[in-house]
């Protein structure tokens, strides 16, 4: 099986999509800002790469090789850190920006981003993130900043076939592997899940891709 390299790969869906890969028989390249900060990546064959997602040169070198990216990465360990400040407004258009110009220069025509829920749509076709019941408003710059990402990806031509998955808010991380999900458009899903069936997705995505330079949501 090929490799796959995966940007943000010491979070919780970087770390499930690891596993799936490795269980599929994939080589793994892990890439993370400060290793010291992931212990037990290397477990199972993992390289273990430091690296910047928002630089050109280090996503071409590092992607260089491999059949396909995966980007789960986030300036902020959870909504706790969030709070504390400091956010990057730009961090997800920067880093799709460096994948969009880093990876036809590595020669890896696949790439698949982990999504926000927040800007998902409910319903009655509001934005998630612009509904403080739905999403608390002292993270909607967070949000802001994710659609930024998703907003390049779209307005990319053809040099990578992207995908961005979208699970939804209810994202369960000791759910059990089901090996299902089902797929949807921009509508936000009713149920939950699991973070190891988002790695299901994920890999299903890279082996036989489906979908190709769009948005969907993924879901029990």
């Amino acid at each position: 099986m090929g490799g796959i390299a995966i940007f943000g790969a010491g979070g919780r869906a970087g770390r499930a999509v690891t596993a799936e890969a490795l269980r599929r028989g994939h080589t793994v390249t892990a890439v993370v800002r400060d290793p010291d900060r992931h212990p037990g990546l290397e477990a199972g064959g993992v390289a273990v790469v430091r690296g910047d997602v928002r630089d050109a040169g280090v996503t071409a070198t590092v992607a260089r090789g491999h059949d396909a990216v995966v980007s789960a990465v986030t300036p902020f360990s959870g909504p706790e850190a969030l709070a504390r400040g400091g956010l990057d407004e730009r961090f997800f258009a920067d880093a799709a920006d460096a994948l969009l110009t880093g990876l036809p220069q590595a020669g890896v025509p696949r790439l698949v981003v982990i999504g926000l829920f927040a800007n998902l749509v409910d319903a009655d076709g509001r934005t998630l993130y612009d509904d403080p019941a739905a999403f608390p408003a002292h993270l909607r710059p967070f949000a802001l900043a994710h659609t930024a990402g998703l907003d390049r990806l779209r307005a990319a031509g053809e040099g990578v076939d992207w995908l961005v998955l979208t699970p939804p808010a209810a994202l369960d991380p000791a759910g059990p592997r089901l090996g299902r999900y089902r797929t949807g458009g921009d509508t936000a899903p009713a149920t939950g899940l699991s973070y190891a069936d988002l790695a299901v997705a994920v890999l299903d995505e890279i082996e036989s891709p489906r979908h190709h330079r769009t948005r969907v949501s993924v879901f029990d």
